[in-house]
């Protein structure tokens, strides 16, 4: 009986974990729409709000567009300081 309330916990956490983090994954409408260019142009090869997907925004952040920075500014998923010029 022991080992299956262990289970059963392990699974309760694990779902709730994946419930938690599943909606801070995904970009707002805003941001989809947007980055849909940048995405097209960087990116395509990963998922729509996948980690990979972020990480690729990351890396090409000096090519975004404008329209897009401002988006993932304006939305809080990367810090003001994107949209300065450097």
């Amino acid at each position: 009986m022991r080992k299956f309330e262990t289970v059963l916990s392990a699974a309760a956490v694990a779902g709730a974990v994946s419930l938690l983090t599943a909606p801070a994954m995904a970009y707002s409408a805003k941001v989809r729409q947007a980055c849909a260019g940048d995405y097209q142009s960087f990116c395509s090869q990963y998922a729509p709000d996948s980690t990979e997907l972020r990480r690729c925004f990351e890396s090409n952040r000096k090519g975004l567009t404008r329209t897009c920075k401002t988006a993932l500014v304006d939305a809080g998923e990367v810090p003001a300081r994107y949209l300065k010029k450097r």
